[in-house]
Order: structure tokens, then C-alpha cells, then sequence
């Protein structure tokens, strides 16, 4: 009797360890978003980047080759949307940056949120919150699997980059304000900012920032993977030293298309790891980082700008610190990391231009504007467009029903007209694509990114190197096409085993391979699958 007692007792303590391994879960899981990054950056300036940052995840972690954004249009909110939650447009709700209601006819940000107020920032800058995301991330259900003894923290510049990842139930979003130059929150959150915050923003540190001069961190020789530094695709004055001197004093704007922008970010997260000792609990705690000055330079520079290489080689030794620091902090076989991006970026057209290649930018304003003369010749009556964005066409919907006019022929009209447009490959009815002879993958991106509440009925398709711009120099996004839909994913750090597939995965199969890893659900929306090489 005695052995049968201590039998079961021994199969009883191996069967609690083996239920205890198999929900064995990563200390910390950290999330990086390099906001505007190609995939093609992690080779393009691999020669000058050291061996403690990318190439470390690179050569130590796991490298999907081809991940690829999966719909329409390509752009800051959508991505950061679609990687935390494994859903699309059509069914997130976070249908692009900025979109019309169809419901009421106003325009809306994508974290805009009225009813919060602004902790220890400026009004506007802190009316935010992600009331508009309609299903669950996987932050989200992080906090729901462990009965909300998980913390998630979201860390960006940009608002959006920081609220839409961290999801509903994060302890806090941080972002910054650049009217006072410190991180702010909404009472979404709280009513009022962690102590640990509150030391963090009272060493000003972007008082030294704001007065630093941006100079080349290697020699100007070494940057061959970049066009000279005076050219006609960056806009005046777009030359290396960028001096303190010529910004204004207290600006701090400035900071968010400086390379400083991303230390601060950084240096905010480790602060948020200090502070809320995150990585040394019983469960998982998700902290959530986004680098929004890259795409801020890419969008002033362009991707064959100095300015550009030099901001991902500095990025390049300020994530190797990041990598370091968790190593001390946590462990280095206790955190799982993953590194991607919310979109790409087009060549500047101009220059895509003169070297023979297709391209071109649009003024969103001057095609309505041509297009609203057109309807007025056809139909009589104007102001029949109530507004072109994000490479949509809103319908006036008000203007339609009191001019009697039949709502389908109007959007005939427009499609027809925009066919014609030299610059244009499909302009697409959404509300009848049974019927739109576009190709795949551009069918299914679409389909994936329309939201009959929240985007334009007419969806324009643009020429490959062409995009809806503001002026010659610089660059945008926003695209099917792969430069602004092929990103990086790399992965790192528990449980992760090294190699790489060039087999094709997308973006919202990155929350559902955390979900398969973490032994959680998916989140609500996920149309993903886990990417099988991480989850054997």
C-alpha cells in the first residue's frame, strides 16, 4: 500500500511539472515597430551596422524573409493595428491614419477619443485612447489569459504608434507631447502619471536633444549606399551638419524627424522597465515600442538620403543598448523579441524619373479638384466629392440625395473619369468588386482594407512609383506595391531558434504565432496563422 502511495504521489508531482512546463512562458515579450522600415534596410546598409543590434538578430534570432502587409493602404495606424491584432482594416476598424465616418459624415482620427482628457500634456495632444479599434490585440489577451497579472505598456513617439499596440486593457500608453516635451497619457489610463514618469520628464532631456547638431556618425566617405548628400530629392538645406542653430529654440517637433527622437523613445521604455520592474513578475508582462522618427526622416528625406542611412546606423547601436540592457534586466534567455515595421516606403518619384524608371506623385487636392469639375459638367451640380484620401474617393453623400440623383451613376462617372487619369491602373467600385477585374494579391489587399463605415467607396490603384504626394522631394507610402508593403521581421530571444525562411508570411501572422508561443488565445479578429517554423 505504502508503494502505491508513494507512486502516485511521484506521478502526481511529475504530472503538476509537466502542466507547469507546458505553460512555461517568457519573463518579457517585447514588441519593436521601426515605423516607415523596409525590409530591404536590414542588407542596404548591413556593411556599416555593428554586430550588437540588427545583425545580432540577424545572425542569432530568426529572419522572415518575406513578410508582407496583406491590404489596403499602407499606412502608420493600419500597421500597427494589423500586427497586434492579426486583423485587417475591414475588421479592426482602424481603416487608415485619419478617415470619414460614413455614419455621420465627420472626419476621424484613428486614436482621437473626445471623451478623455489629457494627463500632464496639452489638450489635444492628449485626447486619445483606442476606443476606435473594434477587436482585441494581443496585449489584450495577454492580460485576459492571466486574469490581469500581465503588464503591457506602450512606448512611441507618435500617439497612435503606442495606444493601437498596447491595446484596450494596457496599464498605460505613453506618448510624447511637443508642446511641453514630455510623455504624456490620457485618462483612458489614469489620472495622472507614474512617479517613475514624472522623474523621467523632469530631466528635460530633450532640452539637450533640441540644442544637439546632427552630424554623420562615420565618415561621409563610407555612406555608398546613399545618393550624395546635396541633391534635388530632400528639399533645401538638407545637408549634413544639420546644425542646433537653425531650429528654433523650444521646438520640440524638431526631435521627431532627429535620430534623437528614437533615443528618447528608448531611453522612455527602459524607464518604463525600471519603473514598473517589468520582466520580473511570475507572468508575462508585453511592453510595446514604436520608432517613429525614421519615418519622419523618410518622409522628409527620402530612402536614398544620407539622412536615412545615417538615422538607421545610429538606430542600429542605440538597439543594440536596448538589447543589452535587457539582457542585465531580465535575462537574456528570458525575453522573447520581435522587430517589424508598419509600412515601407517609395523612391523619391522625381528621382525614380530621371533614372528612367516609372513613377510620379499626385496632389490629393488637385485630383478632387479636377474630379469635382468633371462630375459638375456631367451632372450639373458640385461639390458631389466630399473628400480624396488615402487613395479613396468619399462620396458626398448629403449633395446626392438633395440633388435627386441616382448615387450609382455618379459613382460610375467617377470610376470611368478616374480610368482615364494616366497615373491610374484600377479605380474600383468596393461596393460591387464582384465586378473589378484587378488581379491577385491587389483583389484580396482590398477586400482586406475596405470598411464600408470607415473608407471611401472608390479605391484607386496608382501606377507602380507613383504615389499621392505634397511636392517633389521627400517620399509617402500607402501602396500595394512591395516597397511599401514588404517589411522586416525578425525574431529573437526565448524559445526562438535561429534561421530564416523565404516562404511568404504576413503581417497578421505575427500575433497569431505570439498566441501559439504564449498558449493564449488569438486575439478576436486574427485571420492569421502561426508562422510554423517558431512553433514546432
Amino acid at each position: 500500500m505504502r508503494r502505491i502511495l508513494s507512486f502516485l504521489v511521484l506521478f502526481a508531482s511529475f504530472n503538476a511539472s509537466a502542466q507547469h512546463k507546458g505553460l512555461e512562458r517568457p519573463k518579457l515579450v517585447v514588441g519593436i515597430v521601426v515605423d516607415q522600415m523596409r525590409q530591404d534596410y536590414l542588407y542596404r546598409y548591413n556593411e556599416l551596422y555593428g554586430n550588437t543590434g540588427f545583425k545580432r538578430l540577424l545572425n542569432d534570432g530568426f529572419n522572415c524573409n518575406t513578410a508582407m502587409i496583406n491590404y489596403l493602404p499602407s499606412f502608420t495606424g493600419p500597421g500597427h493595428t494589423c500586427i497586434y491584432t492579426g486583423s485587417v482594416p475591414s475588421i479592426h476598424g482602424i481603416a487608415a491614419n485619419d478617415w470619414i465616418d460614413n455614419m455621420t459624415g465627420c472626419g476621424l482620427y484613428c486614436a482621437a477619443d473626445t471623451s478623455v482628457l489629457s494627463v500632464s500634456g496639452s489638450i489635444a495632444a492628449g485626447m486619445m485612447s483606442p476606443r476606435n479599434l473594434l477587436v482585441s490585440t494581443i496585449t489584450d489577451e495577454l492580460r485576459l489569459a492571466t486574469n490581469f497579472h500581465s503588464r503591457v505598456f506602450g512606448v512611441a513617439i507618435k500617439d497612435r504608434g503606442s495606444i493601437l499596440p498596447a491595446g484596450h486593457l494596457a496599464n498605460a500608453a505613453y506618448w510624447f507631447d511637443d508642446s511641453s516635451g514630455n510623455f504624456i497619457t490620457s485618462t483612458y489610463y489614469a489620472s495622472q502619471l507614474p512617479a517613475w514618469l514624472n522623474t523621467f520628464n523632469s530631466k528635460h532631456y530633450p532640452d539637450g536633444f533640441i540644442k544637439e547638431d546632427w552630424n554623420l556618425m562615420h565618415n561621409a566617405a563610407e555612406y555608398t549606399a546613399s545618393l550624395p548628400d546635396e541633391n534635388n530629392y530632400e528639399g533645401k538645406g538638407a545637408i549634413f551638419p544639420h546644425l542646433a542653430k537653425d531650429r528654433p529654440t523650444k521646438n520640440y517637433s524638431a526631435i521627431r524627424s532627429l535620430p534623437w527622437g528614437n533615443t528618447l523613445t528608448l531611453m522612455a521604455a527602459k524607464a518604463c522597465m525600471e519603473g514598473e520592474n517589468l520582466g520580473k513578475g511570475n507572468t508575462s508582462d508585453f511592453l510595446c515600442i514604436s520608432l517613429s522618427s525614421t519615418d519622419y526622416a523618410g518622409h522628409q528625406y527620402a530612402p536614398n538620403s544620407v539622412e536615412v542611412e545615417d538615422m538607421y546606423l545610429r538606430l542600429d547601436t542605440a538597439l543594440g543598448n536596448l538589447f543589452k540592457y535587457l539582457d542585465e534586466h531580465v535575462g537574456k534567455d528570458n525575453y522573447l523579441l520581435f522587430l517589424t515595421a508598419d509600412h515601407g516606403a517609395a523612391h523619391n518619384a522625381k528621382y525614380l524619373q530621371d533614372i528612367k524608371l516609372p513613377g510620379g506623385f499626385e496632389s490629393e487636392q488637385n485630383l478632387q479638384k479636377d474630379m469635382t469639375s468633371y462630375l459638375k459638367q456631367h451632372f450639373g451640380k458640385d461639390s458631389l466629392v466630399k473628400s480624396y484620401i488615402n487613395y479613396q474617393v468619399y462620396l458626398n453623400e448629403l449633395q446626392i440625395n438633395r440633388s435627386g440623383l441616382d448615387r450609382n451613376k455618379v459613382k460610375a462617372a467617377i470610376v470611368q473619369w478616374l480610368r482615364q487619369q494616366p497615373q491610374v491602373s484600377y479605380a474600383v467600385d468596393m461596393e460591387n468588386m464582384e465586378n473589378a477585374g484587378v488581379p491577385e494579391p491587389i483583389k484580396t489587399m482590398l477586400v482586406n482594407g475596405y470598411n464600408a463605415k470607415r473608407s471611401g467607396c472608390i479605391q484607386v490603384i496608382l501606377n507602380s512609383g507613383w504615389y499621392d504626394g505634397y511636392g517633389p522631394t521627400g517620399t509617402t507610402h500607402g501602396t500595394w506595391n512591395p516597397y511599401d508593403t514588404h517589411i522586416p521581421l525578425l525574431w529573437y530571444g526565448w524559445h526562438i531558434p535561429h534561421g530564416e525562411t523565404s516562404r511568404t508570411v504576413h503581417m497578421t501572422d505575427i500575433s497569431a504565432t505570439l498566441a501559439a508561443l504564449l498558449h493564449i488565445q488569438m486575439p478576436s479578429g486574427c485571420i492569421g496563422a502561426p508562422i510554423t517554423e517558431l512553433t514546432k
